[in-house]
């Protein structure tokens, strides 16, 4: 029996290439379910994550083209192609991140389907590998990763960003899968799991592998970018960056500590000097220059310090006043989806 598969395509400000992107997963799942190797259940399921441009209304002309809606809405819409993916489309009240869209969009399937597969909506990611997906998950695994062969295509920038990024989740002991991101597939099971994961501040990245399900993986090509720009700057790259270090790793607090401790043996060392020098030699009038370095090397590790402790403080208060991940403002969706 095919399994049902819901795709999942977070959305934010993709005027320029989301047409083109519905049409042509679309035509993908179509494909597949004319094949055979996904149930005629099967949706597609983006998720406006609070765009500021005309993705909404691009979302809601698609949806209402499909189903060649009159003005009035007099009369009901006529069955779709048996054929053809059913289509919802979920709008954010605001820009909540990628990592709480694909959650919005995951948690909608969450008991609909058999498997989810995310995917952004830039159209880079390989679409034709999804039926390798979905025949490792009728082979058993729980959890398929998407991994890019190389990144030949991407800038100079791009690359050394990419590099330091898992260089430092590798020095902070943060477990993720090189060249990774968010196109993955995830089975039911696996589902029922993640919105187990209680925290507010989730990274699916290392959350996937920390699941403890069979995985596989998907290698493909990046394809180069149909329309628009990345929306993923430097300061956001390294936002994300920070937020899976800190939500997966305590290294920063035990380096804190270490610090702390080297800086006492150094400070007992110092103290001994300081008295060699007043007993034994005639040099105890110092000049104020090391004594000025030292109390501003001493300050700015205290600083750090308590930047560090306060950051994770702070996720500790988010935690507490559990606010929603997403408020969906809108939504469209075809019969029985």
């Amino acid at each position: 029996m095919s399994p049902r598969l819901y795709l999942v395509v977070p959305a934010f400000n993709e005027e320029k290439v989301l047409l083109e992107s519905l049409c042509v997963l679309e035509s993908k799942l179509t494909q597949m379910i004319q094949a055979s190797v996904i149930a005629k259940e099967s949706a597609l399921v983006l998720v406006d994550d609070g765009s500021s441009d005309r993705t909404w209304e691009i979302a809601k002309a698609h949806f209402d083209k499909r189903h060649m809606r009159n003005v009035a809405l007099s009369s009901p819409p006529p069955p779709l192609r048996s054929s053809q993916p059913k289509f919802l489309a979920i709008r954010l009240a605001r820009n909540f991140g990628h990592q709480s869209a694909l959650l919005a969009g995951l948690h909608y399937a969450l008991g609909k389907c058999d498997c989810a597969i995310s995917i952004d909506c830039d159209l880079q990611q390989d679409e034709k590998k999804l039926i390798e997906f979905v025949e490792k998950f009728c082979n058993g695994a729980d959890v398929v990763l998407g991994v890019r062969n190389d990144r030949n295509t991407d800038s100079v920038f791009k690359k050394s960003s990419a590099l330091f990024f898992y260089k430092l989740m590798g020095v902070f002991g943060v477990k993720i899968v090189k060249n990774h991101a968010d196109y993955r597939l995830l089975s039911r099971r696996a589902l029922e799991i993640l919105f187990q994961y209680r925290e507010s501040n989730l990274f699916l990245r290392a959350i996937v592998l920390d699941m403890g399900l069979k995985q596989d993986i998907v290698y493909f090509d990046v394809k180069p970018r149909f329309a628009g720009e990345s929306k993923y700057s430097l300061r956001k790259m390294f936002s994300f960056a920070w937020s899976g270090i800190t939500s997966f790793s305590i290294v920063p607090l035990r380096f804190v500590s270490a610090l702390g401790g080297m800086l006492f043996v150094l400070s007992i060392f110092f103290g001994f000097y300081v008295l060699w020098v007043k007993i034994f030699t005639h040099q105890a009038v110092q000049g104020w220059t090391s004594l000025a370095v030292l109390l501003c090397f001493l300050s700015g590790v205290q600083l750090l310090s308590l930047g560090i402790i306060g950051e994770y403080i702070g996720k500790a208060y988010q935690e507490i006043k559990a606010r929603p991940k997403y408020i969906v403002k809108d939504m469209l969706h075809d019969e029985a989806v």
